[in-house]
């Protein structure tokens, strides 16, 4: 039987997907900055575990406590809407500390032991920006597609060793706290300069043509998962699935 860790599993896509790798018969590590034991089924097959992707000791601590894994999602992200301009350079740093450099520590942190057993797969949840440019998501944006980048060139690395590395790339979930999850309010990154630039953008999003679900997201990791071919991008959601035959 195999396990696996997900990180970010309080809500959302992480939710959403441990729920899935749990029904369809694997071990779940499922992994949130503040544990919420009750938001998943009790199972001997399923753990909740504490991780904060951006501390390096409690990395250390989750791995050491979840023993074993044969898959890790990388899920865990926050998420920004706003003029760049208006963007504090401190709140940017904190998007990179999570979507970018968690993803990449907890990358380092498991490769040793897929590398080892030569099989495993490393599961990297970015974001259907990466696939077409978004006006308002200029520092999320920068750090999703840093982890693509990142991803594409660990391929060859992993390759070596029968470890596999995959991208998951969803669209836009409106019934996600995507935005919610920040400590910054939308409405402070918007200058007033802004709100005409603005104003038509949020009204698009109040009504999407295409949008993803978190069901949506969780088939796409479990087949990123389980995909032994050279696929390397997995769209996730009717929009990114239009934005990537588009691109």
């Amino acid at each position: 039987m195999k396990t696996v860790l997900i990180t970010g599993c309080s809500s959302g896509y992480g939710l959403e997907t441990a729920r899935l790798f749990h029904a369809k018969g694997w071990n779940v590590v499922a992994t949130m900055r503040t544990p919420r034991e009750n938001i998943l089924p009790r199972s001997a097959r399923l753990r909740v575990l504490q991780l904060d992707v951006t501390d390096p000791d409690n990395i250390l601590a989750a791995l050491e406590a979840s023993g074993p894994i044969d898959a890790l999602v990388n899920n865990a992200g926050i998420g920004v809407v706003g003029a760049f301009e208006a963007t504090p350079m401190a709140h940017v740093r904190k998007i990179f500390e999570t979507n970018t450099f968690g993803v990449m520590a907890m990358t380092q942190a498991v490769i040793p032991q897929l590398r080892s057993r030569r099989s495993g797969v490393v599961v990297n949840v970015t974001s259907s920006v990466t696939l077409a440019a978004m006006p308002l998501a200029a520092a999320y944006t920068a750090s999703k597609t840093a982890i693509e980048g990142f991803t594409g060139s660990l391929v060859h690395e992993l390759r070596a060793f029968g470890v596999r590395a995959k991208l998951v790339e969803p669209g836009y979930a409106p019934s996600t706290r995507f935005s919610q999850n920040t400590g910054v309010r939308i409405e402070d990154l918007i200058p007033e300069t802004y709100a005409a630039f603005a104003q038509p953008i949020f009204a698009a999003f109040a009504n999407p043509a295409l949008i993803t679900k978190e069901t949506d997201v969780a088939e796409a990791v479990w087949h990123a998962a389980n995909d032994v071919s050279e696929q390397l991008h997995f769209p996730a959601g009717a929009d990114a699935v239009a934005l990537a035959r588009a691109s």
